[in-house]
């Protein structure tokens, strides 16, 4: 009798809820083993605040920065300066990406340089170009845009040569031009791999601004971990990296809905 229990539960609808969303109910205990693990180390090691504060110290810092606005005023400026950075880099990636995969010959050409100035660190020229832009929101913008830039390029490029022969003569076939093969064909076509770019670039936008904010800035995000380094506030450093945490994560989840909407667009077209 009790051994049938669990075959019952598990093919009512609440256990094929359990067994479909497992990962999400699983998501909490994660959680909570986390917190308890940190509090764990802080009593063992005997830990200043400074040097890892507890849980209940970060919350009420967080309380702190977030009843006086001053956290959602960094946190703002941080997702603009990102945000920019991406929408420059998507555009500019998937037009020349596109080019890139019509036109081999120019991808021959221009592709070395542009894998070669993908190959410097970001931190190395984020100086540069704080020198060049300012320590305004231009420099963190560019940061960004180098980041993302590379990954849209090569997805768009991937994208559109995984477009296949065989519908595209199909296409010329009924004689369509050359703007409907590429809304009605080489698009939907590439969609999975250009949403997978816009995956990755968005979340790289954020540590972008991030960089860029390290090296000079007075607003955001990557300003407030300096200013709490600063001041050995680590408290704040902390609230500072779950917002960026969290920030990302809402971030990739917007692309993941967009995903979701466009490919379901896309398979009843």
């Amino acid at each position: 009798m009790f051994g049938q229990l669990p075959q019952r539960f598990f093919k009512s609808t609440l256990g094929r809820f359990v067994l479909r969303h497992f990962e999400y109910l699983v998501m909490p205990l994660v959680f909570l083993g986390a917190f308890w693990l940190w509090n764990f180390i802080i009593r063992i090691a005997d830990y200043p605040p400074f040097i890892l504060p507890s849980p209940v110290l970060v919350w009420r810092k967080f309380l702190v920065v977030a009843a006086d606005g001053s956290l959602w005023e960094h946190a703002l400026y941080t997702t603009w300066e990102s945000i920019l950075g991406f929408i420059a880099a998507l555009g500019f990636g998937t037009i020349l990406g596109y080019f890139f995969a019509k036109s081999p010959v120019l991808e021959k050409l221009i592709s070395p340089y542009i894998v070669a100035s993908r190959g410097i660190p970001v931190i190395a020229i984020a100086p540069l170009l704080v020198i060049w832009f300012g320590f305004g929101l231009a420099s963190k913008v560019f940061v960004s845009f180098f980041i993302v830039f590379f990954p849209m390029l090569v997805n768009t490029i991937v994208g559109i040569r995984q477009v296949d022969s065989y519908q595209r003569e199909l296409m010329r076939s009924y004689q369509a031009s050359g703007w409907q093969v590429f809304t009605l064909l080489e698009v939907p076509s590439a969609l999975p791999v250009l949403l997978g770019g816009i995956k990755v670039g968005i979340t790289g936008s954020i540590m972008g601004a991030v960089v860029g904010e390290f090296v000079g800035a007075d607003r955001g995000l990557g300003f407030l971990v300096n200013l709490s380094k600063g001041v050995f506030d680590t408290s704040l450093m902390f609230v500072a990296i779950a917002t960026l945490a969290v920030l990302s994560f809402v971030l990739y989840m917007s692309v993941w809905v967009l995903e979701a909407v466009l490919l379901k667009a896309r398979g009843e077209g």
